[in-house]
């Protein structure tokens, strides 16, 4: 069994002994209002390079509200703060957004730079990594959702992001399909290393995949938790320190699981 990880809390944005001088995201007071409510309430957030951070939180807590500020998506949210983040980013949604007149290939491909041939190439190698190869002409109403997902991640990755956004993008699979693509996932970002934010209400996924979980309660963060990953879980689930690091981010959540520090479900809904 791996050795037990490291369980630590401590203030978002702060310096850790291996963190990086620059960041790859830097968010400082973030405020986002929306009816006379503050959605998000001086929220400060720093990702360093090739690091994988987990949102977890209460349906309306603010967690897609916060992902949609670091892509730059929410122009019309008012408030203040500030949010740096690379010109070179990425978002995989829970829906794939394939466009269904356009062959997998073509919705990979879709808006990359350079010529056709060195498009075509790049598309191929990105279906190729995530198991689609034999899937390039095909349309996307005759993917698998599992399929379309894993397409959805080709399109992102074909672009050498340094930022990927996921926003719930396996929560409307089957249980079997999610454990797949939690295992590409990882192995996706150990080749890439891009810096990820990752939205999700299921505590396990999370573990599963961050180096620091964040739980978001009322627009600020409560708890910032360090993953020590010699823990892995597809292999430990059922160890002391993973059940450990489970019902403290459950407690967290306001979900109380038994003595035996299980649940049945670890999603986090409301």
């Amino acid at each position: 069994m791996a050795p037990h990880p490291r369980l630590t809390t401590a203030a978002p944005g702060a310096p850790t002994a291996t963190a990086p001088a620059a960041p790859a995201v830097r968010v400082g007071g973030l405020t986002r209002v929306f009816d006379d409510r503050a959605v998000l309430d001086a929220v400060d957030l720093d990702i360093a390079p090739g690091e994988f951070v987990a949102l977890l939180g209460h349906s309306g807590s603010g967690k897609s509200t916060l992902l949609r500020a670091v892509a730059r998506l929410d122009h019309d949210a008012g408030g203040t703060g500030t949010v740096d983040v690379p010109e070179r980013r990425a978002v995989v949604f829970q829906d794939a957004r394939l466009l269904p007149w356009a062959r997998t290939l073509d919705n990979v491909t879709l808006g990359l730079g350079g010529g056709r041939a060195e498009r075509r190439r790049l598309g191929r190698e990105a279906l190729a990594e995530v198991g689609l190869a034999a899937k390039e002409n095909s349309w996307p109403a005759t993917l698998s959702g599992g399929e379309a997902q894993r397409a959805a991640l080709a399109r992102a990755l074909v672009r050498e992001p340094a930022l990927l956004l996921l926003d719930e993008p396996f929560g409307a699979l089957d249980a079997l399909t999610r454990i797949r693509m939690h295992v590409l996932l990882r192995r996706l970002c150990e080749r890439h290393r891009p810096a990820v934010l990752l939205v999700t209400h299921d505590v396990d996924e999370a573990l599963l995949l961050a180096d620091r979980v964040l739980v978001l309660t009322r627009g600020r963060f409560s708890l910032d938790l360090t993953i020590d990953r010699t823990l892995d879980p597809a292999t430990d689930r059922d160890s002391p320190a993973f059940r450990r690091l489970r019902a403290r981010l459950l407690a967290e959540l306001g979900v109380h699981p038994g003595a035996d520090g299980d649940e049945e479900h670890a999603g986090v809904r409301e």
